[in-house]
């Protein structure tokens, strides 16, 4: 019998230490937004064309003028490490069979170039805003000399959320795995384990620039010609204002259920952002993906794509870079199977009369 998604979380809760595994699973505050993009896409239901010629189903599609196998991708987490020792090797291996976008977090546990040397997918690196530029700058430039082509900014975390789980366990990055391309001197307090306090937390308030606004973005648009992504927008207003700003694509996202508590889950805010952007720039939904249903559901809503998160990890704690590719090729076999009794011989035919609400 095939294996679900769900079938490799069981996996990776089994093979790895707990507070480990809180600190990939563990949500914000209640953590009620980690069922909500779930619920939200629950909701969902399709409506399926007939006596369409779907003999020849064409899933491909682009980012950011990056041919993709499918509108798939996967987003941006730090430490891959903590899940296989190989860490983003694995991930980036798996993904470049395969031709899929692999988004890298800027706290990745392995180096830029390293992780660009096994790539056969297109790379995105992602950014937070530290209070310290110079590292920031740094990280762009190895990018660009790596081939990486794109940027995502982080902006719904100008601080971490309480994360309780993390609080309880006193999480601290483990001995031997950091953030690889980050000057130590900057992650010191990642390692620093105290009781009844988040490591992760901690660093961010010392580090992250909780000052920023949009005027910032020009800084960042004048130092580097690779198109930018904002990631973690929800609101049309916003997706407005990122237009205004030359932002090349959107993420729409509720960081895994990680910022925000209580806030509009990813699926629901899509539709007044796509209805905003009107085609001016692309917009991805990030989280709660675990089936290929999924991805219609999302390109119905507007999305040009998805972003796919915890899975990826629980692929890579159960078999490294077979786990990765497993669960890669289940999300697109899937969607193949969806395009076929949807009756969409390309992701050009999902519109929004293609879903219903329940």
């Amino acid at each position: 019998m095939e294996s679900t998604l769900y079938d490799y979380e069981t996996a990776a809760r089994e093979r790895l230490p707990r507070p480990v595994w809180d600190f990939l699973a563990g949500g914000s505050g209640t953590e009620s937004m980690l069922a909500t993009s779930r619920e939200a896409l629950d909701r969902l239901t399709l409506r399926p064309r007939c006596l369409v010629d779907v003999s020849d189903c064409r899933p491909g599609t682009a980012l950011l003028g990056s041919p993709l196998p499918a509108p798939l991708g996967i987003a941006p987490m730090a430490y891959h490490q903590l899940a296989h020792v190989d860490g983003e090797l694995a991930t980036a291996r798996a993904a470049g069979a395969s031709g899929t976008l692999l988004t890298v977090s800027m706290f990745a546990s392995r180096t830029l170039e390293e992780i660009a040397a096994v790539a056969g997918g297109p790379l995105w690196l992602q950014l937070y805003w530290l209070r310290r530029r110079e590292p920031m700058l740094d990280l762009i430039r190895r990018a660009e000399r790596a081939g990486y082509r794109a940027l995502v900014l982080t902006v719904d975390a100008p601080r971490i959320a309480h994360r309780p789980r993390d609080v309880r366990n006193g999480f601290a990055l483990p001995a031997g795995i950091r953030a690889a391309n980050v000057d130590p001197a900057v992650m010191t307090a990642t390692h620093s384990a105290a009781a009844g306090q988040s490591a992760i937390a901690r660093h961010a308030r010392e580090q992250f620039d909780s000052s920023i606004t949009w005027k910032d973005l020009a800084w960042l648009r004048e130092r580097t010609e690779l198109p930018l992504v904002l990631k973690g927008v929800l609101t049309a207003e916003d997706a407005e204002l990122a237009v205004r700003h030359g932002i090349d694509a959107l993420v729409i996202s509720n960081h895994g259920g990680r910022q925000l508590d209580f806030a509009t889950p990813a699926p629901d805010a899509l539709p007044e952002i796509a209805d905003a952007v009107a085609g001016r720039c692309q917009l991805i939904l990030d989280g709660a993906i675990r089936h290929g249903a999924d991805i219609a559901k999302a390109l119905c809503l507007g999305a040009d794509a998805v972003f796919v998160g915890r899975p990826v990890l629980w692929g890579l704690a159960h078999s490294g870079s077979d786990g990765v590719a497993a669960v890669l090729r289940t999300l697109m076999r899937e969607f193949d199977e969806v395009m076929a009794l949807m009756g969409a011989p390309d992701v050009q035919a999902f519109h929004r009369s293609g879903i219903a609400r329940k």
